[in-house]
């Protein structure tokens, strides 16, 4: 299986994601976009994985590749290539299928518990029970065409995460995420933790990071289940 991602920053790459492309002999490959680098092609990859990013998806004036972007996810999700967005990713998914994305009432960022709600949810079988995991996000995604369903919320959020016709996932929420990239994200975005109910301080977030290992043990298993049969 020949995995590729875009990646929007230097600090917010797949994490645990690529330990389980290496452990299950995977290929990998990725695009920089914020560095200029071109998008593959279409037979170059099987899977498909959006990253975050501090950016806005509605910001092209700003980052004029997000319009390309937008684009090549389109054309991923209409060849019926496994797509996975996580938060911005997440994000442009939920545009390029129709859905809108707008500021969420509420800022979240750190350690906050999902539930499920919605719909089976067997690729993730935890959130049969309240969930911590980990957030960074102000904007979510609503008003998403009838085949994508919402499988999770929080109390800040209620939409963390969908699946679109069987094979593409919006996680609005970050599973993926080692204890360096969240260190990453707490230097390079330290400034959107403005003191709020949804939003905790960097050391808060930083003394939270034993709950990793629960996070990128899901991450896996969720993994795992899409692609049981490779």
């Amino acid at each position: 299986m020949k995995f590729h991602y875009l990646q929007h920053v230097a600090f917010e790459n797949p994490g645990i994601i690529l330990e389980w492309i290496e452990e299950n002999n995977h290929s990998v490959t990725h695009t920089r976009l914020d560095l200029g680098q071109s998008l593959p092609n279409d037979q170059d990859f099987d899977a498909l994985i959006v990253m975050g990013g501090p950016m806005n998806i509605y910001e092209e004036e700003q980052y004029p590749w997000l319009k390309a972007e937008k684009t090549f996810i389109k054309k991923a999700i209409n060849d019926k290539k496994f797509v996975l967005g996580i938060c911005l990713g997440a994000q442009l998914i939920a545009d390029v299928i129709g859905g809108q994305v707008k500021r969420n009432q509420q800022v979240e960022i750190g350690w906050f518990p999902i539930e499920a709600c919605g719909m089976s949810h067997d690729f993730l079988p935890e959130l049969s029970q309240k969930t911590v995991v980990f957030h960074w996000h102000g904007d979510f995604f609503t008003d998403l065409p009838e085949d994508a369903i919402i499988f999770a919320k929080s109390q800040a959020c209620p939409h963390q995460g969908f699946v679109y016709r069987e094979k593409v996932f919006g996680f609005q929420f970050h599973l993926e995420n080692t204890a360096r990239i969240i260190e990453d994200l707490v230097e390079n975005c330290g400034d959107e933790m403005v003191p709020g109910q949804f939003v905790q301080s960097p050391d808060q977030v930083l003394r939270q990071t034993a709950k990793i290992k629960r996070n990128n043990l899901m991450m896996k298993a969720f993994l795992n289940t899409c692609f049981k049969e490779l």
